[in-house]
């Protein structure tokens, strides 16, 4: 069941969904759909990640990859893709994009969206205690997700911080766009069928992840 959209009396609701977006795929932005449906949301900020204290691989430079946001989320209703990540010099944590959101928007209450491979980790994050008192933790559930209840134990007594966002299952994965690319065996016309078609063409014009 989705939160309550009624806006009489509450606070405003403001989403923080974070991620590389190298590319942003199609799944994302059935999550952002869904992020907006079930939470009664505001507005939801789109965040592609600076510099990603948790990422091993190099990024695609920061232009591209808030071109490919933009491309993929601006004509979602609701939706504002949010550039203060790209531009903070340093490491990107989450808990500082969470307090600058929360400063310019003192009365409103945080959402951050998160996959079920982030919250399996989510104990290893720069002061998760605190986003947990920030922010309400809503994790993208798939049909084929393997979230258990120890999972959620783990965090007691803040179990009522947690929110399951439902999604369809949707094998696609970055990674898995990237290395179709690099191999050249992906064409823009393939592309098209996992991440959005304005991507799609973007990644072909600027022959994005290809070897060399």
């Amino acid at each position: 069941m989705g939160l309550s959209a009624d806006t009489a009396g509450r606070p405003q609701r403001i989403g923080v969904f974070g991620g590389a977006f190298d590319p942003p795929h199609n799944a994302h932005v059935a999550l952002a759909k869904a992020a907006l449906a079930q939470c009664g949301l505001d507005v939801l900020h789109v965040i592609p990640t600076g510099q990603a204290w948790h990422k091993a691989r190099t990024l695609s430079a920061p232009e591209h990859r808030l071109a490919m946001a933009r491309l993929a989320f601006d004509t979602i209703e609701g939706v504002v893709v949010d550039a203060r990540e790209l531009q903070r010099t340093g490491p990107t944590f989450t808990i500082d994009t969470l307090k600058a959101l929360q400063a310019e928007n003192p009365a409103c209450q945080l959402y951050l969206f998160i996959g079920a491979d982030q919250f399996a980790t989510f104990g290893q994050w720069h002061k998760w205690r605190e986003i947990l008192e920030i922010a309400i933790i809503c994790i993208a559930d798939r049909t084929e997700s393997a979230l258990t209840q120890s999972q959620f134990d783990v965090y007691a007594p803040h179990n009522h911080r947690f929110f399951i966002l439902k999604l369809p299952w949707m094998p696609v994965s970055a990674t898995q766009i990237r290395q179709m690319m690099a191999s050249g065996s992906f064409t823009a016309e393939e592309a098209g069928k996992l991440v959005p078609g304005a991507v799609a063409r973007y990644i072909s014009h600027y022959q994005l992840y290809r070897p060399g």
